[in-house]
């Protein structure tokens, strides 16, 4: 049983040696470099993109302020011409 013990311990060591020359190895230094780049790109793709989907945000929201300031100034006319009618007819009954 120690022999079986010891045989595992050994094949462990040389896997691991063997999967240290394999990571370190100028293929896999290219394939990091590769991969390194991938995801930079993504990065700046997706930096790209939330700076779009901000502006466009920003310019939604300015446009709903703008149409929420023309909607109550509407309404503000709306009654003040609703208050000169009902004084001008108040004005009329009076003559009366």
């Amino acid at each position: 049983m120690n022999w079986m013990k010891t045989r595992f311990l050994v094949y462990g060591a040389l896997l691991g040696s063997a999967g240290v020359k394999i990571l370190t190895s100028d293929d896999a230094k290219k394939a990091y470099t590769h991969i390194t780049a991938a995801v930079m790109r993504g990065r700046d793709e997706i930096a790209r993109t939330y700076t779009s989907l901000k502006e466009n945000c920003e310019d939604i929201g300015a446009d709903a302020k703008a149409i929420n300031e023309k909607r109550a100034e509407q309404k503000e006319a709306a009654l003040i011409e609703d208050a000169k009618e009902i004084l001008a007819a108040a004005k009329e009954k009076g003559k009366k």
